[in-house]
């Protein structure tokens, strides 16, 4: 399969019963028999979708048996962006649904917890019912409710899950930072949300390392003022001083209540944030009508998940994947939560959980797809269950797609998606109607208005365009927190095109509706699933007095590997870029930031590129380390100094010789 494969090459064909067996067929029949709607395949079923967004997301609201408390009034009022209103009048919670389950049987097993830290352990969905609700009650007794902010420095566990619904249940905003996070990263976040309680870890175990965490969580605590409590999850073996014991309090707690808390469609659900690539990093408030109706149909209609299925994804907490995680249980599906290295203690160790857990469906990222091909990695031993494979965060090379189908075999459906934290779920994406396109993206998500456009803000085909969404989606931002006036949530997505939302993404859309990601304007790093942004960065280390300026950028491996991270170091004079400043630069990065972005190499270079207003120019130097020609890169003419890309042009030629 994997010889002369090339893009566009389709690997996957729906099946003859894909109707009559999937989620989204069920669908399709419903509409037919209770809406009058006709269609029969995707493209039908997309054109409908976007263009009767009331009848398409009532009929998602009715088809999954939403629970309303209020009286709504409408569907979508107003269809301006910003500022459309979804469901008026109605009253719901989001964490109702997700610990119903769809009917879930209390026996059945909710949660499956792996960790590198402690031993494996499980919860049903009777468990899962019981810690939420003795939860509720623990920060109902602590003071919290409607509109207050929980916050968790967390690892993925059960812990962190409860934690969120018992929150989201009050009516109060769950946000979350990975544990890995320095304390700059996680203040940064979380200082602008102000929470009142953290829940925290005071370390944990990755692969074979032990890392303690409380000096950091000391440090968090001192510049976040809001905090009244901090509750230790009491994870391993790390203990925190001075704070609350998480399984005393829910041991103590009272199981049957308080009730849950309905709350209009748009109130706050959870803060994410963006990585922080052009400053401090964006709070992105969702929420609890917009997600529960957009996870309901991303999970079963594109991922068709349902009752009797498990999800297996990896994530840390800092990701919006942790979040589409915790979701698979409004439509009854369990999760796996994993804590830990995803390569430790090898490459196989992913796929074996998944026969292990009897996952249905798992989460691979290109990186690990390719990874795993490198690697020679045979899975014909495993009895897995699994019919769908999930890939984000970055283009699958036609390779994966033949990797996949040749372990796997044509049962399982490679359901390869493109997104991100900004809707908090796919813009673009497979689902069992379409068939599976080598190094491609199928089609538009359903009820998404995705199109290309070109600088003019026409739309183009064929070619490469700006991604936008020309019609609202329900799990659009609520806004970004602190943005009283709106003012900065129109500037980040609708200043470009007023009135359509700009989403950062180059994208190539074909006459089908398939595309291809080529890209985004921004420069996150991303390596290991820990995204941060390059402003972040420089805030590290243009903070110490060695370092003048600098500029950091990721070249990302082919074969599926870590990449290379370069910095590219400015020192103030009279110092030099030695061994003692790299050192101190590495330790800098490692305890602000995480281990994961501490350069593979550092460069020292006169000056760093910026444009005539002042931006960095790291997407043209990182084009220049991986091959392209300068003169197609950037203007020189668009430069503050001419003469700054020299250095990196120089740096290039030398290495192409070296090889």
């Amino acid at each position: 399969m994997s010889a002369g494969i090339a893009t566009g090459d389709v690997v996957w064909t729906p099946p003859a019963d894909v109707l009559t067996t999937t989620r989204v067929g069920l669908f399709v029949s419903w509409l037919r028999e209770h809406r009058g709607v006709d269609v029969g395949d995707h493209e039908s079923l997309w054109r409908w979708s976007v263009t009767d967004l009331e009848g398409f997301w009532s009929a998602v609201w009715d088809f999954f048996e939403v629970t309303e408390h209020g009286r709504r009034t409408g569907v979508l009022v107003d269809r301006a962006m910003p500022g459309a209103r979804w469901f008026p009048g109605s009253l719901l919670n989001y964490a109702e649904h997700a610990v119903r389950g769809a009917g879930a049987d209390d026996r059945t097993v909710a949660v499956h917890a792996r960790s590198q830290t402690r031993p494996d352990m499980e919860l049903t969905w009777g468990d899962l019912r019981d810690q939420v609700a003795r939860a509720r009650r623990v920060l109902a007794d602590l003071g919290v409710g409607a509109g207050d902010r929980v916050a968790g420095y967390l690892p993925n566990t059960p812990e962190a899950l409860v934690a969120f619904l018992a929150a989201a249940g009050l009516g109060a905003v769950w946000t979350t930072c990975a544990v890995e996070f320095g304390p700059r990263s996680v203040v940064d976040r979380f200082g602008q949300v102000e929470p009142v309680v953290l829940l925290v870890a005071g370390g944990y175990r990755y692969g074979g390392k032990d890392v303690d965490r409380r000096t950091e969580i000391e440090a968090i605590r001192t510049a976040l003022p809001s905090v009244r409590h901090v509750i230790d999850i009491e994870y391993g073996e790390w203990r925190v001083p001075g704070s609350l014991s998480w399984p005393a309090l829910l041991g103590a707690a009272d199981g049957g209540g308080p009730d849950v808390v309905p709350v209009p469609f748009d109130h706050p659900l959870f803060v994410v944030f963006s990585s922080g690539t052009t400053g401090r990093p964006k709070a992105i408030v969702h929420g609890h009508g917009g997600i529960l109706l957009e996870h309901l149909k991303n999970h079963a209609l594109s991922w068709d998940l349902g009752p009797g299925d498990t999800l297996l994804w990896y994530t840390t907490t800092a990701w919006m994947m942790w979040n589409a995680l915790a979701s698979a249980l409004l439509v009854g599906c369990a999760v796996v939560t994993i804590d830990g290295d995803p390569a430790s203690p090898d490459l196989g160790w992913q796929w074996r959980l998944a026969e292990e857990t009897g996952a249905t469906m798992m989460g691979a990222s290109p990186g690990f797809v390719m990874a795993c091909r490198s690697a020679g990695l045979d899975l014909s031993g495993l009895d897995l269950r699994l019919r769908t494979i999930g890939s984000a965060g970055a283009p699958l090379p036609p390779e994966g797609y033949a990797w996949i189908n040749d372990q796997l075999g044509p049962r399982v459906h490679l359901n390869v998606g493109s997104g991100g934290t900004d809707v908090c779920s796919g813009i673009v994406q497979n689902n069992r109607l379409l068939p599976v396109r080598a190094g491609m993206i199928s089609g538009r998500a359903l009820a998404v208005d995705a199109h290309a456009f070109d600088e003019e803000g026409r739309e183009v085909i064929g070619v490469p365009g700006e991604l936008v969404i020309t019609a609202p989606m329900p799990s659009m931002p609520v806004g970004l927190w602190g943005d009283v006036d709106g003012s900065r949530l129109r500037e980040t997505y609708f200043a470009h095109y007023p009135g359509i939302w700009r989403h950062g993404d180059w994208i190539v859309f074909h006459s089908d509706g398939s595309c291809v990601v080529t890209g985004r304007s921004d420069a996150t790093l991303n390596r290991g699933g820990v995204r941060l942004g390059t402003a972040e960065f420089y805030r590290v280390v243009e903070e110490l007095p060695e370092v003048a300026d600098s500029l950091v950028v990721h070249l990302e491996d082919p074969a599926g590997g870590n990449g290379e991270l370069l910095l590219f170091v400015v020192p103030r004079a009279p110092a030099r870029l030695d061994d003692e400043l790299v050192g101190t630069i590495r330790v800098a990065l490692r305890t602000a930031l995480s281990p994961r972005h501490v350069p593979d190499r550092m460069v020292e270079v006169p000056a760093v590129p910026r444009n005539l207003t002042g931006k960095k120019l790291e997407l043209p130097v990182k084009r220049i380390m991986q091959g392209a020609d300068p003169g197609e890169v950037v203007s020189r003419d668009a430069l503050a100094d001419p003469d700054a890309l020299d250095a990196f042009v120089r740096l290039r030629q030398a290495e192409q010789v070296a090889r």
